[in-house]
């Protein structure tokens, strides 16, 4: 999970862990590229807006990765149809707003976890 907000990280790693998850955050993209280069990642949830940071460039990047295929949630404050559009364009599966929704959470990460493209995941 990559998120800013310590109170939002807190809530989400709190959630996944109680749905059985094991949760890996970072605070910022840096951070971000690094988790995702040491951790074998099933799912990225990626906040849009990380302070001054394009949340949209790690998904972006993974996207460009070959041999990779990593799952990537958005979750943005941004509720617009258009900002959902350029989450999707960005290379994110999927786009949720914030206030989180957590029913709809558990069903984007069912549904990603247990794609096919998933299944078939190279880790460097």
């Amino acid at each position: 999970m990559v998120e800013d907000n310590q109170p939002n990280r807190e809530l989400l790693c709190d959630w996944l862990e109680s749905q059985g998850f094991e949760a890996v955050y970072a605070a910022n993209l840096e951070q971000s590229y690094a988790a995702v280069e040491t951790d074998l990642a099933h799912a990225v949830l990626l906040d849009v807006q990380l302070g001054r940071e394009d949340g949209l460039s790690l998904a972006r990047w993974i996207r460009n990765r070959k041999g990779m295929y990593i799952p990537v949630i958005a979750v943005t404050a941004h509720a617009m149809d258009a900002d959902h559009q350029r989450v999707i364009q960005a290379g994110c599966d999927a786009c949720l707003s914030k206030p989180v929704d957590f029913k709809a959470l558990r069903e984007q990460l069912e549904l990603w976890l247990n794609h096919p493209a998933t299944s078939r995941a190279v880790h460097k």
